[in-house]
């Protein structure tokens, strides 16, 4: 098991692929031995954004995404033929980068976490942690996102305090327990595909 606390103040900020806002990088990772760490070479990012305006999503080929409102409420992401309710805060949805999305903001403007991986690359789930109970992590990477004030988590029997916009990122061989003690968090949790 390894952990490394992400401290907001040294997170990086880019360009939604579109153009149409900027986005908090969290965390992420790229192929082995790419050239350029780019949209093109991504396996994983998990990210914030705000949305203060309706507008359309990016169009992300061959990208899985999990998304959730932290802040705010009221946002309706509309599709051809559906529509995805992200109305009430730490609701995950789950949609494809090709789907033609374009957000409704029905009470003003949201800030949402996004989980994307490269289809075939990593399996994602994105959960909120509100309530203290405790939970199985799978092997793989997770990430901790304290959203609002410290976060007080149990991994296995060592204790982590998480400051606020901080992120604990847990690289773990095999399965262990993760436990909320206090606070509010969102668990973003990436495994390799198969």
């Amino acid at each position: 098991m390894k952990t490394t606390l992400l401290k907001s103040e040294d997170y990086t900020r880019s360009p939604w692929k579109n153009g149409g806002g900027i986005l908090t990088d969290i965390a992420d990772a790229h192929r082995p031995g790419a050239a350029v760490k780019d949209w093109d070479s991504l396996l994983w990012r998990f990210a914030s954004t705000p949305i203060v305006a309706p507008g359309p999503f990016s169009y992300m080929p061959g990208i899985d995404r999990l998304q959730m409102v932290i802040a705010g409420r009221g946002l309706v992401l509309k599709a051809p033929g559906q529509e995805f309710d992200e109305r009430e805060p730490f609701t995950t949805v789950r949609f494809t980068g090709e789907m033609e999305i374009v957000t409704e903001l029905e009470a003003g403007p949201v800030e949402v976490v996004n989980l994307m991986a490269r289809r075939g690359a990593a399996e994602i789930e994105l959960a909120a942690l509100g309530e203290p109970g405790e939970r199985l992590l799978t092997a793989g990477t997770h990430l901790v996102y304290a959203v609002s004030g410290d976060c007080g988590i149990r991994l296995n029997s060592e204790a982590f305090v998480i400051p606020a916009g901080s992120t604990l990122k847990i690289e773990l061989t095999e399965p262990s327990k993760l436990a909320l003690v206090s606070g509010l968090a969102v668990l973003g949790s990436i495994r390799p595909a198969g």
